[in-house]
């Protein structure tokens, strides 16, 4: 069986051909223009592939309560061409094959949990953070829905304060995650990207103060085996260790699992499968649903 794998992001649309083991044939990357330019490039090429079902990680938010009228349907995002729109009745409609469909971040937990950093972990949550934060939860192995799915990157913190920026950029909410250590946030207090900017730039100090103010909030609500954090932001190898030590500084001795006491660069860590964590989540939710 020849199964198709999307990963809709807010920049690029990642797509790729597997088969049942899970090998990856072929894929090929596009950018996310509009609706109306990119879907019939997709809609052509896993035509073109002969593919007999398709798992979508799209970003979001998403609908994905199934007895919605809307299921399936990015709602709420700020790019705005995408508000609305009907992803998965529009993929089902054009190629007439099985589809499944989650959050890009979920496909990507789901990844990491089956076949990467947190493989073994029936619990555990996957960060990516770059233009936009996003989180997926996995318990008991699958992603987390509920009243709709988690927004990890929405979750209010603290300002540091030495932050010249303390209410951040998110146009939604003042002082969430998003807006204060995402990418965009970076470069506005910086003038640049992470990328060019040397490791002792006081920037990072605050990013590693809002990671790990995540990570706590993580750890005391969800209890995750395993906290996995990617993206372009974590391109810079030094924030990493900062985040972990920041993490049991934050904690404060209050939680005393060794996985964090003793073992914590164990515990919070990069992924192992990024970066296409997100494409083979979508075809392990194409093959879950078969």
């Amino acid at each position: 069986m020849r199964i198709g794998a999307l990963e809709a992001g807010g920049t690029k649309m990642v797509l790729g051909v597997f088969d049942e083991e899970g090998h990856l044939l072929e894929d090929t990357k596009m950018p996310t223009r509009s609706p109306a330019q990119t879907m019939p490039e997709i809609i052509s090429w896993f035509q073109e592939k002969r593919i007999e079902r398709l798992g979508i990680g799209t970003f979001g938010p998403v609908d994905l309560r199934k007895t919605s009228p809307d299921y399936g349907t990015i709602t709420a995002t700020p790019k705005l061409d995408w508000r609305n729109y009907p992803m998965y009745s529009t993929l089902v409609g054009a190629l007439q094959i099985p589809c499944a469909i989650d959050t890009d971040v979920n496909a990507a937990a789901l990844a990491e949990c089956r076949l990467g950093a947190a493989r073994g972990c029936e619990n555990a949550v996957y960060v990516t953070v770059g233009t936009g934060i996003g989180a997926g939860v996995c318990v008991g192995g699958k992603p987390v829905h509920g009243l709709m799915h988690p927004e990890v990157g929405h979750m209010l913190l603290r300002p540091n304060a030495n932050d010249p920026l303390p209410g951040g950029i998110c146009p939604y909410h003042e002082s969430c995650l998003e807006g204060l250590a995402s990418g965009p946030a970076i470069a506005k207090r910086a003038g640049t990207g992470a990328e060019n900017l040397p490791a002792d730039d006081p920037v990072f100090t605050l990013e590693a103060d809002y990671l790990a103010q995540m990570c706590v909030n993580l750890i005391v609500i969800l209890s995750p085996e395993k906290i996995v954090i990617g993206g372009g932001v974590l391109g810079q190898e030094h924030l990493m260790e900062r985040i972990r030590k920041e993490t049991v500084r934050l904690l404060g001795g209050y939680i005393q699992a060794p996985e964090i006491t003793a073992r914590i660069e164990s515990y919070i860590v990069l992924p192992a499968l990024y970066p296409i964590s997100g494409l083979i989540g979508a075809w392990l939710l194409a093959r879950d649903e078969a």
